[in-house]
């Protein structure tokens, strides 16, 4: 079977690339707003300046952090069943992360997102067949800031049993989101063996990390739980105009990030990721539905693959504002295009307006766009085709094939049966059930997977453990109230 495979850059180009990103990190440097890790930086031989937190890498440094990263890894879900083998051209799809506000489907509007928004999200990820893992997808208003974080991280966990892709916006916060972890696997040790989640560390353009990010880097690292890096330089604002100059950049701030990882912890798990985009200074924006927004994703998704490291990227959203031509233009060819690069954790599933809403109405029919993509992802095989003629006599006498035995047995494997959001029905039959519109289908479809939702079957006991945990360290903040959810 030929799979289908998408391309943007020559090997001779990804190895200039990298060269160009390597020079960067060994004559500039990074910032790096760290202590530890900058004394750590010093005893490898870079060249550190602690007063002003810059470091100078050298090419031995670099070369050491690439050897040591692994080139995939699994991810768990809540029971210890694997559910993404992140590695070669594998290809998983999970929802955007961290949106701040909610498309509401009954009121035709935005608003901020609630906790009760992100319990109805967390169940309609559990029933998304093709959704290999939830994110943390909203951040919740009606809830404190310095607990947001794991509190997402705790309904994750409470109402979907798929593994989590998180993040934590402070130090502290990292505490109680690992506590919440080993209380799900039952020890430290078996949380390195069955990872549940990946965490999303982002550098600061241009090539800055954050006191708070960069430790995130090392205290994951500690206890085997993957990070993404997520680089975002902007295409002619923070970084060059070309693609060719962002993709030196995000190289650059990407391979500091596997240094710092590498270094505090050789051999942890990583993706080459990332969420740059183009800076359209028409409207101030960085569209991430732009194609050259999307090429650039592709194009890193080679480098790291290149340096022999899986891959993830921000593609597969929209910026539109409504669930309206371009939310679908913009997510399926930014999907189609992840896929066939490979990318192994494809984020976007869910979100429009850049990555500041979520609508549950489009994951479902996002859903539907990755459903179609891993039959695209199947390619084109024979199945008893040859010889050809008694497939013709057949044809020829019968007049039809529609139940002949070669139909019966290949029809569910080579055509792929879209759910009821997408039409199919021709006019007269749409029109005798109810002419329905494709928004009025996926609120019916959001609607149908709540109400048929069947409690995570994580035991009872991990679940009080995990509440007693999060009611600790929300009485500290004073939220003595947790949002209502079936459990």
């Amino acid at each position: 079977m030929l799979r289908p495979v998408v391309k943007f850059l020559e090997t001779e180009l990804i190895e200039r690339i990298i060269a160009e990103a390597r020079d960067v990190l060994c004559k500039l440097g990074v910032t790096v707003h760290n202590d530890d890790l900058l004394s750590l930086l010093a005893d490898h031989g870079a060249d550190v300046d602690k007063n002003n937190r810059h470091v100078k890498f050298t090419e031995d440094i670099i070369d050491r952090a690439i050897k040591s990263a692994p080139s995939g890894f699994r991810l768990y879900d809540a029971l210890g069943e694997q559910r993404c083998d992140l590695s070669g051209d594998n290809v998983h799809f999970t929802p955007g992360s961290a949106a701040i506000y909610f498309l509401d489907a009954d009121q035709h509007d935005t608003r901020k997102a609630t906790a009760a928004d992100y319990v109805k999200y967390s169940i309609l990820v559990s029933r998304m067949e093709y959704i290999a893992s939830q994110s943390t997808a909203m951040v919740p208003s009606d809830v404190p800031g310095k607990i947001s974080d794991s509190m997402r991280l705790y309904l994750s966990l409470m109402m979907c049993e798929k593994p989590v892709v998180t993040g934590a916006f402070t130090i502290e916060s990292f505490e109680v989101m690992k506590d919440l972890q080993v209380a799900v696997r039952g020890s430290v040790d078996e949380l390195r063996k069955k990872p549940l989640t990946i965490f999303s560390c982002c550098p600061t353009s241009p090539l800055k990390w954050s006191d708070v990010t960069s430790q995130n880097l090392v205290d994951c690292a500690s206890y085997g739980i993957p990070v993404e890096y997520v680089a975002m330089p902007l295409a002619g604002f923070i970084a060059p105009v070309t693609l060719v100059g962002t993709l030196i950049q995000h190289t650059a701030e990407t391979l500091s990030g596997l240094v710092l990882t590498q270094l505090s912890y050789p051999g942890a798990p990583v993706l080459y990721g990332g969420s740059p985009a183009i800076f359209d200074i028409r409207y101030e924006t960085p569209p991430m539905g732009a194609i050259e927004t999307e090429m650039i994703d592709c194009a890193y998704s080679e480098i790291g693959k290149y340096l022999g490291l899986p891959t993830q990227a921000y593609i597969g959203l929209s910026d539109a504002k409504h669930l309206d031509a371009q939310a679908g233009l913009e997510t399926s060819m930014g999907a189609t295009l992840a896929a066939l690069s490979g990318i192994n954790s494809i984020s976007g599933p869910g979100m429009i307006d850049y990555e500041n809403c979520f609508s549950l109405e489009k994951l479902v029919i996002d859903n539907e766009i990755c459903g179609m993509i891993f039959r695209m992802l199947r390619g084109i095989e024979p199945k008893e085709d040859f010889p050809s003629r008694p497939r013709f006599e057949e044809l020829l006498k019968e007049g039809h094939l529609l139940i002949s035995d070669h139909s019966r047995k290949y029809l569910r494997s080579e055509h792929h049966f879209p759910g009821p959001v997408i039409e199919r029905a021709n006019r007269a039959r749409w029109r005798e059930e109810g002419s329905k519109t494709l928004i009025e289908k996926a609120k019916a479809e959001v609607k149908k997977h709540i109400d048929e939702y069947e409690p995570s079957g994580l035991p009872d006991d991990i679940k009080q453990e995990m509440t007693r945990i999060m009611q600790k360290e929300a009485a500290k903040f004073g939220m003595d109230r947790f949002p209502v959810f079936q459990s």
